[in-house]
């Protein structure tokens, strides 16, 4: 690896273990694990507090990670099996994925909210023959034909013949950085499962290569919130906590009274979540200044800009002492750095939370990318934007509007090595010399930081033949509290030419509902009103001229996203 001793990386430390523990760029995600244990054995690992408070040593938990691998390897797993691991966040799904590598074989993280039906359809193709998952899974999947099943209910433990104590090495063949780590099941499980194909490489070159933008310590505590299965959390929150000796502590629950227990009780620094999550911290800050009276919101909003000037202009930041009461109300003082992924944050959200004195910075991915290819640096963020690209990656915008908006397309490390079983479907995104075409669609600025606009499978062609990406518009209701979910969605405003509208689906907030008492005409007002005020800030062509209400929630994916095609077909 080139070195440039003027300009050094997070990651070059891992010159003093390459040649003995590990060879070549990148060590494995087992080496990984490996070369952490020996800086930090006595660091906490793995912590939990629901049901019952637990806590692993990196020394404590690298014991159990060869527990399960030795138990794997009783089973007769093979270098290249697959095993799944099913359930809730905890330090046993953590164990078990690292025992499966640890064996040699290649982790299959499911989905635990998957039907049954899907979840006996994701193991069958991937072929799966060992599976670790809670306990009522294990009891919904026990005609699913798969010869080992485990729990993973906390306190349990592997127990072991004696005939297995040597290291899993001696019963399994070990990994090699390009080989296989992970299959991760992208959405639409249920007709021709995707499942992507990450290498050991993938994984842990993303996990360093995003440390370029942004300082990562042994003594940072990593909150795992969001479900672990996702490529998200399980790279910038699993993944990163074990590269660099951190703890991780997991959640179960986005309860907001729970989360903010945890986040107390754990003195968790490094945060990552979705919009949704972020959006809720703010609202709820903005609603308590609010109540201290006219004058003192006017004068916290003012010393707001005035933190955020000064942390924009100087790199200075004084709004974790300026703020420090508010950010403790809400659990949030420990915390160093947030990270927002999963899809568009609005811009007041994200300076806001810089205003306030946390480093706050949103990038981009997906689950092909293993998952992070664009960050904002702590240093210097953009608002606007999902960041640059990372080091060792390359990106390009193909066939661009007139706004420069066109196709993303991206080349680097952790880029997947293919979907399984599915060349044809690799084929049509990834091409020979390694260019993903990512599907969604945005611009470069002038000083090559990412401008989002939306997917391109989801964009409406207005009859003029103008194009409007319905995340765009729906960016622009984040902050509205009395609108819990929105779906923008296109609709058949002229059925002799064929031409499209524009339409909103809504589901009003359940306690704006209950604050008006249920009136249905109130609702339906406020939710024009707030249309309409919107419709005044967009071009004419991307108004909303359709506006639907419903009664009941859009179905979401693990990581807080309308499942939008479903959506719209559902309320056509």
């Amino acid at each position: 690896m080139a070195k440039n001793k003027d300009n050094p990386t997070p990651w070059d430390f891992l010159d003093a273990y390459r040649g003995k523990d590990f060879q070549g760029e990148w060590p494995t995600i087992v080496e990984m694990f490996d070369i952490s244990c020996k800086r930090y054995p006595d660091n906490k690992c793995f912590e939990c507090f629901s049901p019952s408070h637990q806590v692993f040593t990196y020394s404590e938990a690298r014991d159990s990670v060869m527990a399960a691998a030795l138990l794997i390897a009783s089973c007769g797993a093979k270098k290249g099996d697959r095993v799944a691991v099913m359930g809730k966040n905890s330090p046993e799904w953590a164990i078990a994925y690292l025992g499966a590598l640890y064996a040699g074989c290649v982790i299959v993280p499911l989905d635990n909210s998957l039907h049954p039906e899907e979840a006996e359809n994701l193991l069958s193709f991937a072929g799966v023959d060992i599976l670790f998952a809670d306990k009522d899974k294990l009891e919904a999947l026990k005609n699913a034909g798969i010869g080992h099943c485990y729990s993973l209910e906390p306190g349990e433990r592997y127990i072991l013949d004696e005939a297995f104590e040597a290291e899993p090495a001696a019963a399994t063949e070990k990994a090699q950085c390009d080989d296989v780590a992970a299959i991760l099941f992208t959405s639409g499980t249920t007709g021709n499962p995707k499942g992507v194909r990450l290498t050991h490489k993938n994984i842990v070159s993303d996990c360093y290569l995003t440390q370029g933008y942004m300082n990562v310590y042994p003594t940072d505590v990593f909150y795992a919130i969001l479900p672990i299965h996702h490529a998200y959390t399980m790279l910038a929150v699993f993944i990163e906590a074990i590269s660099c000796g951190a703890a991780l502590v997991f959640g179960k629950s986005l309860a907001t009274s729970r989360m903010l227990k945890e986040l107390k009780e754990g003195h968790v620094t490094m945060l990552m979540a979705v919009p949704l999550v972020y959006n809720k911290f703010m609202d709820s800050m903005m609603k308590g200044i609010r109540e201290k009276g006219a004058v003192a919101y006017a004068l916290i909003r003012f010393l707001m800009k005035v933190s955020g000037f000064i942390k924009k202009t100087t790199g200075m930041n004084p709004g974790k002492r300026m703020f420090g009461s508010i950010l403790e109300k809400a659990s949030l003082k420990d915390v160093r750095i947030c990270i927002s992924g999963g899809g568009p944050l609005p811009a007041e959200t994200f300076r806001r939370f810089n205003q306030m004195g946390i480093d706050f910075v949103q990038g981009y991915g997906l689950t092909e990318t293993s998952p992070i290819i664009n960050l904002n640096p702590i240093y210097a963020y953009e608002e606007a934007s999902v960041g640059k690209i990372l080091p060792q990656t390359e990106e390009k915008i193909v066939d661009p509007d007139e706004n420069g908006n066109g196709l993303i397309y991206v080349r680097g490390p952790m880029v997947m090595k293919d979907y399984y079983k599915n060349p044809e479907a690799t084929a049509e995104i990834l091409s020979e010399d390694g260019w993903l075409n990512t599907g969604d669609v945005g611009h470069l600025d002038e000083n090559g930081y990412l401008i989002l606009t939306g997917r391109a499978k989801s964009v409406i062609v207005t009859e003029g033949g103008k194009n409007i990406f319905p995340e765009e518009i729906e960016d622009m209701f984040q902050l509205e509290s009395e609108i819990e979910q929105i779906l923008i969605t296109s609709y058949k405003a002229d059925e002799k030419t064929g031409a499209e509208g524009v339409k909103a689906i809504i589901y009003p907030s359940p306690d704006y509902v209950k604050s008006v008492n249920g009136d249905s005409e109130a609702v339906r007002r406020r939710m024009d009103e707030i249309v309409s005020s919107v419709n005044k800030q967009l071009n004419p062509y991307k108004r909303i001229t359709k506006v639907q209400i419903i009664n009941e929630p859009m179905e979401m994916t693990g990581t807080k996203k309308i499942k939008r095609f479903a959506a719209a077909a559902k309320y056509a």
